[in-house]
């Protein structure tokens, strides 16, 4: 993860901040910032979050170099709402379906509601499969 200490570096020498007010604001030793920036040590879950807040980037930016520019796939699709609209709308109009089917077919509440019960199952499995 030497990474993270050049990009350490790279953020202070764009701010122009020397590593001893660096240390200052962040409550550390100056040789502590020098031994991230070298990449002898690393900077703990906290500190890299106070070190992102001090140069107003995101953690991912000091880890990987760059903020992701486009979100992961699930997120793209949860957050269409045609796709959610759509989501929800089938699966209540499965669930009648499955209800009146069952209910017709055996003259039967019971299957009907057994079979309401079923649908539902397999919608929580679908979300937590694939969304």
């Amino acid at each position: 993860m030497h990474i993270v200490g050049e990009n350490i570096r790279k953020y202070r020498e764009q701010k122009k901040v020397s590593q001893e007010d660096m240390a200052l604001a962040l409550n550390v030793t100056r040789q502590t910032i020098s031994s991230w920036e070298t990449g002898r040590t690393e900077p703990d879950l906290d500190t890299l979050h106070r070190i992102a807040q001090y140069f107003e980037v995101t953690v991912e930016e000091l880890i990987y170099g760059q903020r992701l520019k486009e979100p992961t796939v699930i997120r793209q699709v949860v957050e269409r709402k045609e796709v959610k609209n759509t989501v929800e709308t089938g699966t209540m109009l499965g669930v009648a379906l499955a209800v009146v089917i069952s209910y017709v077919k055996w003259n039967s509440i019971g299957w009907a509601i057994l079979h309401g019960a079923l649908n539902w199952v397999y919608v929580i499995y679908f979300a937590i499969r694939y969304l």
